[in-house]
């Protein structure tokens, strides 16, 4: 067991916290959060083709870019490299998302890939063991992005609200507060990555949030677990000492389980190729930040307000 001061260290990592979620809150209303098809409609072609002809993204950029001229269309897009196994050998690819609401569009779009003219300047997909052009595509409705959008925010805001309630209740509602807060930290700032390093924010990337939510109030629940432990069976020490010795105790246990899940993590983001990224990054960024703000963040939020509401007794009597 360390000695260290977390709860002395605080002057300096709260206000270092403060300013990243500052930063991340900035950074989301000048930059935006990049959606992806699943929140602003669109269509999404994953094309393969054979090995040795596949076109290169200008390539591919310039045709998307020549027929949403010829539609009088204006869309965001992107394209990405992708590769992918076929009967053992490895094919690459393209995945093309384009951002629109026209059904007429997407049908162009469909087309010019799936069947592409002699003089496009992009070769025909790869074929199928049916005979069918390897290409996969996703559309998504503008009522259905709605839908989708409402009911990711629903999802972490009945998850925050779940958690306040069950910590409130297992333990104090100061411990409650105080877990959120470090929740809603810990999302902000890795939302705030996501806007500056302009990654696409997606459904998978909703799923990582939430599995960092668990994580993060998991550490944070067995240090308040063991203060409250310290607090029962060394009633002569400060609420200080007792959380700074909980913490410390706890420690090689935060630091070890942080270390072995991020491993999974970098192994996943390296090899886990476009699709995966977003996801990763969401829950690398979680670990990170799940780890430091139970340590530095909500036990000295539970302090804090432990000190009030002793200061506020005293001025009653």
């Amino acid at each position: 067991m360390t000695g260290f001061d977390f709860l002395g260290r605080t002057r300096y990592f709260v206000p270092l916290s403060a300013a990243l979620v500052l930063g991340s809150i900035l950074a989301m209303l000048t930059l935006g959060l990049q959606p992806g098809i699943e929140f602003t409609s669109g269509i999404q072609l994953v094309i393969f083709y054979s090995p040795g002809e596949e076109p290169t993204n200008d390539a591919v950029r310039v045709h998307v870019s020549q027929l949403l001229s010829d539609a009088a269309a204006s869309a965001p897009f992107s394209i990405q490299s992708v590769t992918a196994d076929r009967d053992g050998s490895p094919v690459a690819g393209k995945m093309i998302t384009v951002q629109t609401t026209s059904d007429e569009l997407m049908d162009r779009l469909q087309e010019a890939f799936t069947r592409p003219g002699p003089g496009s300047g992009i070769p025909r997909p790869l074929e199928t063991s049916t005979g069918s052009p390897d290409v996969s595509v996703t559309r998504i409705e503008p009522m259905v992005t709605q839908e989708i959008r409402d009911r990711a925010w629903q999802a972490i805001l009945v998850a925050l609200g779940a958690m306040l309630v069950y910590i409130a209740w297992r333990f104090r509602l100061r411990y409650g507060v105080a877990a959120v807060i470090a929740l809603i930290h810990d999302v902000v700032i890795t939302l705030g990555v996501f806007s500056i390093a302009r990654i696409e924010f997606n459904l998978p990337v909703i799923a990582g949030l939430l599995t960092v939510v668990g994580y993060s109030l998991n550490a944070t629940i067995i240090i308040f677990d063991r203060v409250r432990e310290n607090v029962r069976t060394a009633r002569k020490a400060s609420l200080a000492d007792n959380v700074n010795r909980a913490i410390n105790q706890t420690l090689t246990r935060t630091v070890n389980t942080g270390v072995t899940t991020l491993i999974p993590i970098i192994i996943l983001f390296v090899f886990g190729g476009v699709p995966l990224r977003g996801f990763a990054v969401a829950m690398l960024m979680g670990v990170l930040v799940g780890t430091y703000s139970s340590l530095f963040i909500s036990n000295p939020a539970v302090y804090a307000w432990s000190l009030a509401a002793d200061r506020a007794r005293a001025r009653r009597r």
